[in-house]
């Protein structure tokens, strides 16, 4: 139906087109981010392997520290 110069079924095609490139952008930022991240992860993770540091390990034996001084 034809309403004051716009044509609703048309409307409604390019507001789901719209949304549905909103969507595909917002799944292609996380899937980019996800996988850069976990890339980054990879790669700090196995050059400081390489050099024997162990930073994971460092927080959790202070954190036990911690925890034994608080007397838990």
């Amino acid at each position: 139906m034809v309403f004051t110069g716009f044509d609703e079924g048309a409307m409604a095609y390019d507001l789901q087109r719209a949304h549905s490139a909103d969507i595909w952008f917002l799944k292609f930022r996380a899937y980019f981010w996800g996988s850069c991240v976990a890339l980054c992860g990879f790669l700090v993770g196995n050059i400081m392997g390489v050099f024997g540091v162990n930073i994971m390990g460092e927080i959790f034996n202070q954190l036990g520290n911690l925890w034994h001084h608080i007397g838990g």
